[in-house]
């Protein structure tokens, strides 16, 4: 299949508009090729998230975006990095590992990238309209950005996503492609309580299934609420982006390419049809804990993907008062920290209640919480998901409420008669 590139696209190729351009277009061109894209389509946005220090072969390539003249070509934010750079004491690390992470973080502001540092940009300002072309990173963003926002973007990893944004080009392919947005899985939850729904804590369980049971597939749900949330619909993409490789999920009469079952379900097409089951839903909250014996938590963590300012209001009502006997971190963007500051006393309460905030990174991707070996106790499916490999910490899972009665008295604490359907 031969890749088709504009007059334009050539000149990039061959370095007419800098060596850093003519960079970050070999490797998309040879990305397309082999995808088997036909062509490179025009983005409005990149979401990066490759200023994460995972190693000095990823410093090393932001730093010769720096050297070459690289500067972004859309506008572009960044994911986290592994550094809380408003808490500098935050991390625990060798200091060769946090002047490398910093010099990671710096090269791609330095490319014309916005320092918004947060695996949610969607809260922070950056929400690319419906049916917009975008080139995102990072597993969450992706799946809201296609879902509920009804932008365009494949999974870029790092460091594709970086070359996208210098070109201001993405392979077209996959879910760029509208018939490739048709959903093949319907998934009925219709028998699922609706007081279960109604629970911010049965999303990342419903995404933790939707990820192992689809896969990569594009499913539409139906029979959820059309009050569902968008902090719900960032936790169930979240989830199903973790345990599986979800990119977009419908949910028929809530997201916006789903305005009905038929809207995203083609007449001749063939589609999978899964009812919920108790079982299936009970198996999913099981897996999303690792330690569901234990009676002693050694911290709490909150905030994977980023917390919202929504979520910290809810926070603030339950911790209001009181005093965590547990560490307790909540990981947020350093906007949402910013306003949370010019909200009269809210961030006062939440010290004084003992909330540590993390902005800028969160406590799974880098060395914050104290020695392994303990248990976790989080809302976040994402977190449940990658905390043990990641930290050395076990996992249990519950909803905020009882992450937060938890952390008060240091001992699990969960509601369990809603799972009992």
């Amino acid at each position: 299949m031969t890749l088709h590139l504009t007059t334009e696209e050539r000149a990039f190729l061959v370095g007419d508009h800098g060596e850093a351009v003519s960079l970050a277009m070999r490797i998309l061109v040879s990305a397309a090729e082999l995808l088997g894209a036909k062509a490179l389509v025009r983005i409005t946005s990149a979401h990066i998230d490759g200023c994460l220090h995972h190693g000095d072969g990823g410093v090393e390539f932001a730093e010769k975006l720096v050297a070459t003249g690289g500067r972004v070509a859309v506008p572009t934010t960044l994911n986290v990095g592994a550094l809380d750079l408003l808490h500098p004491d935050t991390v625990r690390a060798d200091p060769s590992k946090l002047a490398m992470a910093r010099r990671q973080m710096d090269a791609y502001v330095s490319i014309g990238a916005e320092p918004t540092f947060t695996c949610a940009p969607y809260q922070v300002g950056h929400q690319p309209a419906f049916g917009e072309q975008v080139a995102w990173g990072e597993s969450n963003a992706i799946a809201f950005a296609n879902s509920v926002l009804g932008a365009r973007t494949e999974r870029y990893g790092d460091f594709l996503d970086a070359c996208c944004a210098l070109a201001g080009r993405a392979p077209l392919h996959g879910l760029h492609i509208g018939q490739n947005r048709q959903a093949t899985v319907v998934v009925d939850a219709t028998n699922v309580p609706d007081a279960l729904k109604d629970q911010d804590v049965f999303y990342p369980v419903l995404g933790s299934w939707l990820g192992l049971e689809v896969g990569r597939e594009v499913s539409v749900i139906i029979g959820l609420p059309s009050t569902v949330s968008r902090d719900q619909l960032k936790a169930l993409g979240a989830s199903a982006a973790s345990t599986g490789a979800v990119a977009l999920f419908h949910v028929a009469g809530v997201t916006p390419e789903a305005p009905n079952l038929d809207a995203v379900v083609g007449e001749t097409q063939s589609v999978d049809r899964i009812k919920l089951t108790a079982d299936m839903v009970k198996g999913a909250l099981k897996r999303l804990s690792t330690a569901d014996t234990v009676e002693r938590i050694d911290a709490v963590a909150v905030g994977s993907p980023h917390f919202s300012i929504t979520e910290f209001e809810a926070l603030l009502t339950l911790v209001r008062g009181r005093r965590m006997a547990v560490p307790f971190y909540a990981c947020t963007a350093r906007a949402t920290l910013q306003e949370l500051e010019v909200r009269g006393n809210d961030l006062l309460q939440l010290q004084e209640a003992g909330v540590e905030i993390i902005a800028d990174t969160c406590v799974v991707v880098t060395p914050i919480l104290r020695e392994s070996g303990g248990v976790l106790m989080t809302n976040s499916g994402k977190f449940a998901h990658y905390a043990p490999s990641n930290t050395g910490y076990e996992v249990v899972y519950g909803s905020l409420e009882d992450c937060v009665e938890s952390a008060v008295i240091g001992l699990v604490t969960r509601t369990e008669a809603i799972w009992s359907w």
